[in-house]
C-alpha cells in the first residue's frame, strides 16, 4: 500500500504529495492528536497547539508559516531528532512534503529562519513546562517565554489550529 487514508477520507501518498491533496482539516485532526516530545511529557501536549503557539509568536507575515512549520507530520508522523538525524532519507522525504504544504498554502520557500528561531523559544518553554525533568543535555540557546504552558485538550488544540487559520488565510 503506497497511501495513507486521511481524516477527511482522502487518499493520500507520501512518498509522492501533491498540493491538491492537502488539507488543512486533515493536517489540524492529525496534529492535534499527535503528541510533542514523542508521548514523553508531563502531560498530553499537541502539535497543533506546538503549532498555534509558534504562530501567534512570530509578526503577522510568518505566523502562517509558524502555523504550518510542522504540517508534515500530518501525513509522516515525527521521529525523535536523534532518529531522524540517523535516517537522512526520511528528512529528505519530509522537506519535499513541506514543500508541497508550502506551495498548496502559497507560503514562501524554503520556511523563513525566523519560524526554526520561533520554534527553539517555544522548545525551551516546553522543556521547562512540560518535562518532567527539564533537559540541560539539550543545550538549548534560545531563552522560554515568560509564560506557562497550560496544554488543551485535542479538540480544543484542532479548533484553535483551524480558528487561527481561518484568520491567517483571510
Amino acid at each position: 500500500m503506497s497511501w495513507i487514508q486521511t481524516y477527511t477520507g482522502k487518499q493520500f501518498f507520501p512518498l509522492e504529495p501533491r498540493a491538491d491533496d492537502i488539507d488543512i482539516r486533515d493536517i489540524a485532526r492529525s496534529l492535534s492528536l499527535l503528541c510533542r516530545f514523542n508521548g514523553h511529557c508531563k502531560v498530553f501536549y499537541s502539535v497543533a497547539e506546538h503549532s498555534v503557539r509558534v504562530s501567534n509568536f512570530l509578526p503577522r507575515k510568518l505566523a502562517l508559516w509558524g502555523l504550518l512549520h510542522d504540517a508534515g507530520e500530518a501525513y509522516l508522523s515525527d521521529l525523535p531528532r536523534p532518529i531522524k538525524a540517523a535516517i537522512p532519507e526520511f528528512s529528505r522525504i519530509e522537506e519535499r512534503l513541506l514543500g508541497v504544504v508550502a506551495d498548496a498554502f502559497e507560503l514562501s520557500w524554503p520556511m523563513p529562519p525566523e519560524v526554526k528561531e520561533a520554534d527553539d523559544i517555544l522548545l525551551a518553554t516546553e522543556a521547562r513546562d512540560l518535562m518532567v525533568t527539564p533537559p540541560a543535555s539539550w543545550e538549548l540557546t534560545s531563552a522560554p517565554l515568560e509564560e506557562t504552558i497550560v496544554p488543551a485538550s485535542p479538540d480544543d488544540a484542532m479548533s484553535y489550529f483551524l480558528a487561527l487559520f481561518e484568520t491567517l488565510s483571510k
